[in-house]
C-alpha cells in the first residue's frame, strides 16, 4: 500500500546543523598553522634590536589591534540575540 514519509521536525535539523558546524569548526582548529604576523620590514628592523623590547611590543600591538573586531562582532551578535530573544511576561 502507500506509505507515508516522516518528515523530520525541525529541532532534528537544527541540531544536525549545530554538530556539523561543530565538527568544521573543531577540524579548522585541528588543521590550522603558524604564520608570520609581521611585514618583511618590520622583521627586518625587528630582528637587528637586541634584547627584543621592541619586538614584544609590536607583537602586543597586533593582538591588541586584532582583538577589537572580535569584540565588537560579539557586542553586535549578542544585542541581535536579546532583540530577537521573546519577552518574558
Amino acid at each position: 500500500m502507500y506509505k507515508r514519509k516522516i518528515k523530520p521536525n525541525k529541532i532534528e535539523n537544527k541540531a544536525k546543523s549545530s554538530m556539523t558546524l561543530l565538527v568544521g569548526f573543531v577540524i579548522a582548529l585541528l588543521y590550522s598553522t603558524n604564520s608570520s604576523a609581521q611585514c618583511a620590514m618590520c622583521r627586518a628592523v625587528l630582528e637587528t634590536e637586541e634584547g627584543g623590547v621592541k619586538a614584544e611590543a609590536v607583537n602586543d600591538g597586533i593582538v591588541y589591534l586584532m582583538a577589537f573586531p572580535y569584540i565588537l562582532v560579539a557586542i553586535i551578535g549578542y544585542v541581535i540575540y536579546k532583540s530577537r530573544k521573546p519577552k518574558a511576561t
